[in-house]
């Protein structure tokens, strides 16, 4: 059955967002360098098979097909013109799954960065970052999305274009960054400075929190940044590291590493809890269980983070102002 992200929030304490797409896709035959936003219309039923498998593995959430659906991402493969109809598909074959669930399904309408860079470092204006996020934003809702899901967002530039768009037709939305860069975002952007970065939006996300990223450790520590923001907390971390075997990328972590990683989570004060990439149904399942049995204590320590899910990739932030990172990120 169908509801909303804000209703499912006022009911239940932790909620599990799903898996990954894309390295799932791959999985099942998605050639290298092929937009997945294509199967949308060529393999339709590929696209509903993933969103049940994860709603069958207990996902409250479930994102769209539509992560790279922008004009700007699209122009890559010349279907630039096709981001509402792409988008709009996307989201009516979520929307079919999550109806047919027999528990509240929320279709969250996937928006990522279009890939381009903020003026002075790069051409995006933005006026063509709202008209590229604004295409793909309508076909979502046309298609029934109940709520923009804006994530693996670097330039808060970008966040604030996608979060304007989404208000602008009508729709809420929640926000996650990538603190990939030694704790920051690639432009600087340090999590505890996620919820400043939104202050001039007339409209606050309904959540906020810290998707992809180099792994569970680190995306931890993120969200422990972040427990001082005035939203409920999303995470959404890649199944531990990706690593080469031969020509194809596997990812390390485990359903009972991904198990430690929800409770953690749940501990570190996230609302919303899912996996990125590498995150497959069975990793979802493991997520699904470590959420219903456990209560959330304390926050956990660096040394508790590194016991249960290993090592960091990164070293922690300095401990810079929020200020001084957005300083950073626009030199």
């Amino acid at each position: 059955m169908r509801t909303t992200l804000s209703d499912l929030l006022s009911r239940a304490p932790v909620l599990l967002a799903d898996g990954a797409t894309g390295t799932n896709y791959f999985q099942a035959g998605l050639g290298s360098g092929d937009p997945p936003e294509f199967w949308n219309a060529d393999r339709p039923a590929e696209v509903k098979g993933l969103h049940q498998r994860f709603v069958d593995a207990g996902a409250d959430i479930i994102l769209t097909n539509t992560f790279g659906c922008n004009p700007h991402r699209l122009k890559l493969h010349g279907a630039q013109d096709r981001a509402y109809e792409l988008a709009k598909l996307a989201a009516e074959l979520a929307g079919t799954v999550a109806a047919g669930a027999r528990r509240p399904v929320v279709v969250a309408g996937s928006v990522g960065p279009t890939g381009e860079l903020f003026e002075p470092l790069g051409a995006l204006t933005r006026e063509a970052a709202l008209a590229s996020f604004g295409q793909q934003i309508r076909g979502l809702k046309d298609g029934g999305a109940d709520v923009v899901w804006i994530e693996t967002m670097s330039a808060p530039e970008e966040a604030n274009a996608a979060a304007e768009a989404a208000t602008h037709a009508g729709l809420p939305y929640v926000l996650t960054y990538s603190f990939d860069t030694a704790g920051r975002t690639m432009m600087g952007l340090l999590p505890r400075a996620a919820a400043d970065s939104l202050s001039g939006q007339p409209v606050p996300p309904l959540a906020l929190g810290a998707n992809c990223g180099v792994g569970a450790p680190d995306i931890l520590v993120s969200v422990l940044q972040m427990r001082d923001a005035p939203f409920p907390l999303i995470i959404k971390g890649n199944c531990g590291v990706p690593h080469f075997e031969g020509t194809e990328v596997i990812y390390s972590g485990t359903p009972e590493l991904m198990a430690h990683y929800a409770r953690l989570a749940i501990d570190s004060g996230a609302r919303i809890i899912g996996g990125c990439c590498g995150t497959t149904p069975e990793h979802l399942a493991s997520m699904r269980v470590a959420i219903d049995t456990h209560a959330r204590g304390e926050p956990p320590t660096l040394d508790a983070i590194v016991t249960k899910v290993g090592p960091m990739t990164n070293s922690l932030p300095a401990q810079n102002s929020g200020r001084s990172a957005r300083r950073r990120s626009r030199r």
